[in-house]
């Protein structure tokens, strides 16, 4: 059973996947922050929210969120919220299920309690660490794959170097693409580019409590409330094939890592 604070954490993403899944399905404002990266008015009210409660909870972590500006004060604080309000805000906008509330409780650079609610999946994700995971209440484990050829990707397409693999659904939201690996519904999941910490925080916990293997591109051991707030990619994958995976797809990561990042 989750302690106090998880499962006052767990209720708070709760009622932030309610505030979202209010608007689902209906046109809201957005706009782009960059090219090709939009946000929503509703990410901004699951922010405001998410930040209230939160910081009630605990007065004293900082706060590193995709809908915040930044303060470095937070690395003072042995502890932090690591949140991103909607992941997956591209299916948010198109009205489609693949999206999630991302809540994480980092101490001393390492997640201890994370929260996924994806209320149009109908799914809850909640871990802390040493407790194991959990999806809408009950345990989860990833799978007991021992070979890389056959093992499933969240992925649109798959380039011919990957046919060996076998392509699944993929949600929009990186963090669901872990909490699947985590769930034993898919075998690996990598990315090869620069992310923020907000996306795979409290998904880098559930997976991890539920046996998976979670490194960077390259498998090295992921921080977090690092300066930049980013890391270099994620490999997630079923314990049995992380390392299998990681050589298949060192070459490809280390180029990523040479090229600009802009």
């Amino acid at each position: 059973m989750p302690d106090a604070l998880a499962s006052a954490v767990s209720a708070i993403a709760t009622e932030a996947g309610r505030l979202a899944v209010a608007r689902y399905g209906q046109d809201v404002r957005k706009w782009e922050k960059s090219p090709d990266n939009f946000v929503c008015e509703v990410d901004l009210a699951v922010d405001a929210l998410l930040r209230a409660r939160l910081s009630a909870l605990l007065p004293d972590a900082g706060w590193l969120s995709e809908e915040t500006a930044d303060d470095h004060a937070r690395l003072s604080c042995t502890r932090i919220w690591v949140v991103d309000p909607i992941d997956g805000t591209r299916d948010f906008l198109r009205h489609r299920p693949g999206w999630a509330v991302s809540v994480a409780l980092v101490e001393n650079g390492q997640p201890v309690i994370g929260v996924l609610d994806a209320p149009v999946r109908g799914e809850h994700w909640l871990a802390q660490k040493g407790k194991g995971a959990t999806l809408n209440g009950k345990a989860i484990a990833a799978s007991d794959r021992g070979e890389l050829a056959g093992a499933r990707v969240p992925a649109d397409d798959l380039p011919k170097v990957d046919r060996h693999l076998t392509m699944v659904h993929k949600p929009n939201s990186i963090a669901l693409r872990m909490a699947m690996v985590a769930s034993g519904d898919a075998d690996l999941l990598a990315t090869f580019r620069w992310g923020n910490e907000w996306d795979i925080a409290a998904a880098t916990l559930i997976a991890r409590e539920a046996g998976a293997r979670v490194t960077d591109a390259l498998g090295k051991k992921l921080r977090f409330n690092t300066p930049a707030g980013e890391a270099f990619g994620v490999l997630t994958a079923a314990p049995g094939i992380h390392q299998a995976a990681a050589d298949h797809l060192r070459e490809r990561a280390v180029a990523a890592l040479g090229r600009p990042r802009f």
